[in-house]
């Protein structure tokens, strides 16, 4: 059986985030502050979603051939699509012409938006497969079985689409390693992490035990699996063999929920063959010092997490736990001293959101300090409770608007055109001030930061390290945060060469 894993490039969208619901891109209508942001956040080439490379796998293992299509319908006997929210209108065009041109070929569709929106593909003679795709390693046959058949008449497919129910994958470690060589991995990079290419994705868990109700990460299942830091590493040691994989990039929601994998990983990740980057997303409760320590030897460049809001009582209403200020502040001062790059993401537009607490927002982002700030405009993602909770003052249901970059409610307090203009703001008084180039630059750019502190006279790099390290005893940490990142990256490239 030739087997089509079908794709689309089209506005940007990255798949695997949002807990595969997909993210779209900042769309920067504003002035050229506003659309610089947009021509940084542009530039890369995102990797296709592990799903993909899991299915190739798959598909291989189970004897059949494998094409990776891109905007184009090739002849195959089965297709699989693996839909985003803001792909969804592609998706199902290419469905309708799949249907046309070859009555013959199979649909399946898969995938969170496949689980939680099955009236998006009624009509269109698809089956469902509900639940996590890579399950078809096992029930390939259940599914086919269940599919509708080929060359099913128009009325038929005409009804609602069929619909199989294949769970949650028992032991990850069981699933082929994922095989990334129909994909073009060699052009993957996320240079916001990394300075180390291609970029690879890698999971060492699924799932989040937590409770926020907007999340869509606990859409399917309330549970972490994990999978054993030694095929986790094999899986990055063939990645650097077989496809050059610099970098990679952990998917983990929580990564680090398991104190002694996260540890034992870090050890396994420092006896691969040559240095590696990689980054992870979690909450920085779960990381203590001696881990995020050993982390940072093995070669972690960046990690993600929420802050959301300062405003505990927001948080508190949409169930998720506050960090303290403090912890917050720690957290990214020792990520400065290491040299880790921190991403740290805001939320602005609920439902009640004011002008003060929008200000608010930015004024707490700006005071932190992390090295990046992402500004997402609260997003209602089916399935969640949060849907259901503001279903009523959802103006936009056309769901490739559902970006995180674009307002889809109706706001007690702004338009949809005003909120959108908030957001720009956000992103243009975070990332145009001195301060931010002045504490972010030494993890960015770390030779040219070493640089300018050894031509510097003493009294400006005792102000530079305050700027640099505003909650760290020595007045030289900042200057000592960018010399250690700079001597890690030289030996690491002595060690690659």
């Amino acid at each position: 059986m030739h087997v089509v894993l079908w794709d689309t490039r089209r506005g940007g969208a990255t798949k695997d985030f949002a807990g595969g619901f997909g993210v779209g891109q900042y769309p920067g209508t504003g002035g050229i502050g506003d659309r610089l942001i947009r021509w940084l956040m542009h530039r890369d080439r995102r990797p296709v979603a592990l799903a993909y490379a899991y299915l190739a796998a798959i598909f291989r293992r189970l004897g059949h051939t494998v094409e990776y299509a891109v905007d184009r319908l090739p002849s195959g006997d089965l297709c699989v699509f693996h839909p985003s929210l803001p792909t969804l209108p592609w998706e199902r065009q290419a469905i309708a012409q799949l249907n046309e041109d070859q009555p013959a070929c199979r649909v399946l569709v898969a995938g969170i938006v496949a689980h939680t929106l099955p009236e998006a593909f009624v009509g269109l003679g698809v089956t469902l497969v509900r639940g996590e795709v890579e399950q078809l390693f096992w029930k390939l046959d259940d599914v086919l079985e269940a599919a509708w058949p080929s060359g099913a008449s128009g009325a038929e497919r005409s009804h609602a689409p069929a619909a199989v129910d294949v769970g949650q994958v028992a032991e990850l470690d069981a699933l082929p390693r994922p095989d990334w060589s129909p994909l073009g991995p060699r052009t993957f990079r996320v240079s916001y992490d990394f300075s180390w290419f291609p970029t690879a994705l890698v999971q060492q868990s699924r799932g989040c035990a937590l409770a926020c109700d907007y999340c869509p990460y606990i859409v399917l299942e309330k549970r972490t699996r994990f999978r054993e830091p030694e095929n986790v590493a094999a899986e990055m040691a063939a990645g650097m063999q077989e496809h050059g994989f610099q970098s990679f990039k952990f998917r983990d929601p929580l990564f680090g929920l398991d104190r002694t994998r996260a540890m034992e990983l870090a050890d396994r990740i420092r006896r691969l063959p040559r240095p590696i980057q990689f980054s992870i997303e979690t909450r920085i409760d779960l990381l203590r010092e001696e881990t995020l320590r050993a982390l940072a030897a093995a070669g972690l460049s960046s990690i993600t997490f929420g802050v959301e809001t300062p405003d505990e009582a927001t948080l508190r209403q949409h169930r998720r736990t506050p960090t303290t200020d403090s912890a917050q502040r720690r957290f990214i001062a020792l990520c400065r001293e290491l040299g880790i790059r921190t991403v740290a993401g805001f939320m602005i537009g609920f439902p009640d959101d004011t002008p003060e607490r929008i200000d608010g927002v930015l004024r707490y982002a700006q005071s932190l300090g992390p090295t990046f700030a992402n500004f997402n405009v609260v997003t209602p993602y089916p399935g969640t409770e949060f849907f259901r909770q503001v279903k009523p003052r959802i103006a936009q249901f056309d769901y490739s608007r559902y970006s995180v970059y674009t307002p889809v409610l109706r706001y007690g307090h702004f338009t949809a055109d005003e909120l959108a203009g908030q957001l720009s703001r956000c992103f243009t008084k975070f990332y145009f001030r001195s301060r931010w180039l002045q504490t972010s630059g030494p993890a960015l750019w770390p030779r040219l930061f070493r640089r300018r502190a050894m031509t510097a006279t003493a009294e400006p790099m005792e102000e530079f390290g305050r700027l640099a390290e505003p909650a760290a005893g020595s007045k030289h940490q900042g200057q000592c945060a960018g010399d250690q990142r700079h001597d890690r990256d030289a030996a690491w490239r002595r060690h690659a060469a």
